[in-house]
Parts: C-alpha cells; sequence; structure tokens
C-alpha cells in the first residue's frame, strides 16, 4: 500500500455494533481518542472491521516497533507456542528468559556487571524498582523522588509515582507514601517561568535546595525516577545537560536514578534507549511496550550490586513467560537486521524538519520536540495556551482520512509509527496530518 483506503466513513456498520458492545461489556475505565476497531495489521499499515485500511502512526502505543505481524516475530511466537507455552520462571527455568537476559545486559546502558528481573507490564516493571530500589537499602531510604508531568503506571505503586493527569489519580488515595513529586523540565512551559539556558537548570538545584535541604533527608532517599522523555505528559524533551546534573546530584548523595524507558526504549528514539542521547548511565532500567511486539512483558535491567532482592521477596507468574521472551528476542534481531535505529534516527530527522516548516506556516503549532520517531507537536490558542479542543478535531479528522494519530499531555500531536516506516509513508502521513490539522483550524479555531 501507498496510502490509506476508507470505503466506509470510519466508524462503519460493523465498528459501531462493536463498540455497542464494548461499552456494555467491558469497563470503560479508559478514554479512547476514537472508535478505530482493529481486524489485522501488516507492517504500518491496520486494517479495521469494515474493510478501511489506515496509516499507523502510533504503533499500539509505541508497542510495535518492528511493524504490525513481522514474519520474523510471529515465527518465533509460534515455534515456542508449538514447543512451552508456559511453566512459571518464579519456580522453574527456561532457556528463553535467559537467551534475552544476555541480550538486555549488552544493549542497555552502563559497563557494569547487571541483573534482570521480568514481569508482565510497564507498571509491573516500575512496581519491581520501586521495591528493588528500597529493598536494596533494607528499609533505609524509604523516600523516592519523580516528576510531575510524568506517566509510570496505573498500578498502585506505579500510579504513586505518576503525575501526568488528575484523573489517573482521583479517588484512589491514599496512595503509597514516601513519593516526592518535582517539576519535570518542561522549556517550552517552564514550571518556574524561566528560560533555559539562562535559569543554569534551576529544575535541578530545586531538587537540592528546596527538597533535599528543607523537608527530605537525601541519606533517607532511594532512587530518583525519571522518564528520559515525557511520554503521556506530552512528548516533553529535557534540555541537554538536564541528565548529566541529575546524575551529579544521585551520586553526591547515594541516590538511585530509576530510568523508565516503557514507551521511549528499544529504539524509539534512534538508539535502544533514549538516555543514550545524554550519555548517563542510569542503575536501573525500566522496559516494556515495544520489546515484544505486543506480547506482554515487562524487564527491569539494572546493576547486579543492586539486583539484590532475597529470594522470596519478589516474584512474578507469568513474569519471562517463554513465548513473550521468543518474540523479544526475534524483535530484537529485526531491530539490528533491518537496521531500525539508523531508520528512525533518519526518517524522524526529516520529520522533524517538515513539522517545523508546518510550524512556521501555521501558528497553531507552538512547539515541536523529539528525537527520533518520538515526536510531539504541542497545539496552542492564540494566546500560547493548550488547545486541546483542536487537538481532538485534528486527530478525528486524520482518523476519518486513514491516519491512525493520537495525543499526549492537554494538547500534543503524539507521532510514534513503527521504526520500519519509510520516507515515502512518513510523508503521506504528514500531509494527512497537516491536512487534518488545517481543516480542524476551520471549525475550531
Amino acid at each position: 500500500m501507498s496510502r490509506p483506503e476508507i470505503r466506509i466513513t470510519p466508524p462503519g456498520p460493523k465498528a459501531r455494533e462493536v463498540a455497542s458492545k464494548d461499552s456494555e461489556l467491558i469497563m470503560q475505565s479508559f478514554a479512547r481518542w476514537y472508535p478505530f476497531v482493529a481486524k489485522r495489521g501488516q507492517g504500518v499499515w491496520l486494517e479495521d472491521v469494515d474493510g478501511n485500511k489506515y496509516l499507523d502512526f502510533n504503533s499500539g502505543i509505541g508497542v510495535t516497533n518492528v511493524g504490525h505481524a513481522h514474519p520474523k516475530v510471529v515465527k518465533a511466537i509460534k515455534e515456542q507456542a508449538e514447543r512451552l507455552l508456559h511453566y512459571s520462571l518464579t519456580d522453574f527455568l527456561y532457556e528463553t528468559p535467559v537467551q534475552l537476559a544476555e541480550k538486555l545486559v549488552k544493549i542497555t546502558p552502563g559497563s557494569f556487571p547487571k541483573k534482570v528481573f521480568y514481569a508482565n507490564s510497564g507498571a509491573e516493571a516500575i512496581e519491581a524498582a520501586i521495591k528493588v530500589a528500597r529493598g536494596h537499602f533494607r528499609g533505609t531510604r524509604p523516600y523516592i523522588i519523580a516528576f510531575a508531568g510524568s506517566f509510570h503506571g496505573r498500578t498502585m505503586g506505579a500510579l504513586s509515582l505518576t503525575a501526568s493527569k488528575p484523573v489517573q489519580r482521583r479517588g484512589f488515595a491514599p496512595l503509597v507514601p514516601g513519593v516526592v513529586h518535582v517539576p519535570y523540565p518542561y522549556c517550552y512551559r517552564c514550571p518556574f517561568r524561566q528560560k533555559y539556558p539562562d535559569c543554569n537548570l534551576w529544575c535541578v538545584d530545586y531538587i537540592e535546595e528546596w527538597v533535599l535541604k528543607k523537608y527530605v533527608p537525601p541519606e533517607e532517599v532511594a532512587a530518583i525516577v525519571f522518564e528520559p522523555i515525557a511520554g503521556e505528559g506530552g512528548y516533553i524533551v529535557p534540555p541537554p545537560d538536564f541528565f548529566k546534573r541529575l546524575k551529579e546530584l544521585a551520586d553526591k548523595y547515594g541516590i538511585l536514578l530509576v530510568d523508565d524507558e516503557v514507551q521511549a526504549g528499544i529504539g524509539r528514539t534512534g538508539k535502544w534507549f533514549a538516555i543514550e542521547h545524554w550519555g548517563v548511565e542510569p542503575d536501573l532500567v525500566a522496559i516494556a511496550k515495544g520489546i515484544a511486539s505486543g506480547l506482554p512483558l515487562g524487564v527491569l535491567v539494572g546493576r547486579k550490586d543492586v539486583m539484590d532482592l532475597p529470594p522470596g521477596s519478589h516474584a512474578s507468574t507469568f513474569g519471562g513467560n517463554p513465548v513473550s521472551c521468543a518474540a523479544a528476542i526475534a524483535t530484537l534481531e529485526v531491530i539490528e537486521e533491518e537496521r531500525l535505529l539508523e531508520n528512525a534516527a533518519r526518517v524522524g530527522e526529516d520529520a522533524m524538519r517538515r513539522l517545523n516548516e508546518l510550524k512556521e506556516e501555521v501558528p497553531a503549532i507552538g512547539d515541536v520536540r523529539g528525537k527520533g520517531l518520538m515526536i510531539g507537536v504541542e497545539l496552542v490558542k492564540p494566546d500560547g495556551s493548550p488547545n486541546p479542543e483542536l487537538l481532538k478535531a485534528t486527530l478525528e479528522n486524520a482518523f476519518k482520512s486513514g491516519l491512525l494519530v493520537i495525543g499526549a499531555g492537554v494538547s500534543t500531536i503524539r507521532i510514534a509509527p513503527p521504526l520500519i516506516i519509510t520516507k515515502e509513508e512518513i510523508d503521506v502521513g504528514l500531509e494527512i496530518l497537516s491536512d487534518s490539522l488545517k481543516k480542524a483550524l476551520r471549525t475550531v479555531g
């Protein structure tokens, strides 16, 4: 395919039928952007139940990094499923988790010895990170610092770190105690009303001067948990020296750095892990989403001397499932063999260029930011404030035109196609996105 094919204006009759039953039978605790009902996918293309074909700028929320139904991944899943589906890594052993771990300790940042823990999702990888960080200090460091504006998951421990949108936390208090939030380095809308670089990275100094020196003893802080690029918060990229300074602060007080790469990792930004762009080696790295091409798998990789929880203190019945691990091994091999890191960097750079050109033409685009194929386009009102109504209308127009793209933050278009996407395919998507935005401006303004 070279372009989307819309045969029936979506949502079509079959999609509406599924949506109606979904609403009746499934708890509606999630917010969907529009009623797309997926039937099959191949590469960067998806088909709905009514036969419409769409270009994918979403990758199932950053999951299908090597494209939908990649033959090598499908083959690995089939072969492993025929051999063994499950016997529980908690009490016994498999070959595939060991083989995957051998690969992960090589590609994750850090030249030190490492160990791996397997879970089922990004939220579970973060839960493991919380327990490892606190457990490593044997209860002497109960506090964890996280960033306002970041998303780390919806299970109770991960939710306690999450501070992306109030709806994610509303009604669930009390959450896990001991979590302290500080502002994320969002230069376009600096919470301190300063300008980089004149600010001299006050967002880091604030942690030391107003948190560690005022009310949270640094010797009682186990970890600082961060997203290298804030995902759900709006695809926000920190300024160049932020992580270097954060690392210096953490090292000064013996605090662990926990890098949440659930959305930004596995090649999304043109490197295996986004933190590599800043040359910082975290102590723990949480991985999920793109690791297994859609099969449930979460991973925590960390320094061997930190990953020292005693036997029986943490486990997961389904963590390290052999089918998921087989899919992950194949996924990593595809990224290497097809040079998808290079493709993500190259195609992403061209997309950023085109989007910045569109920004000059359309004042409603306030900011274009990102790395590789993790790009955010923030939409604003004439006064510069966020424009969620324009975002909603733009995404709906794109959907009806055959482009699947969603939002992040308050009013940011989230562009995260499969890493296999070509320049020609992303040009088609950006053309549709541009037309959809301009059409939305005529109705929403």
